[in-house]
């Protein structure tokens, strides 16, 4: 018998911006399909009810369980508080939607 190992995959929290102004987090290991499902009205309640303008930060974790805190944490602060901590987190230049 073989036992076959998942591939350690990186898991990102992310935060959108809507077109409203309001903000939305989540967590995938694909950040380009997850926004594209956002942007479809396939991605949440919450994103078809406020569609995404850009994403405006991610960051990694090695796990779904690590990511999965990180968006409660987030999810608990104000929406200026989530723009600093998102401001903390390491620049990327592959974010879907953002501008440049």
């Amino acid at each position: 018998m073989t036992l076959h190992t998942a591939a350690a995959k990186t898991w990102f929290l992310y935060l959108l911006e809507c077109r409203n102004g309001r903000l939305y987090s989540g967590i995938t290991t694909d950040l380009a399909a997850r926004f594209a499902k956002h942007c479809s009205g396939k991605g949440a309640m919450f994103t078809r009810l406020n569609p995404p303008l850009r994403m405006l930060a991610a960051t990694t974790f090695e796990n779904r369980s690590a990511a999965s805190k990180a968006e409660y944490e987030l999810k608990q602060l104000s929406a200026a508080r989530k723009r600093q901590a998102a401001a903390t987190w390491r620049p990327r230049r592959d974010l879907p939607g953002a501008t440049r």
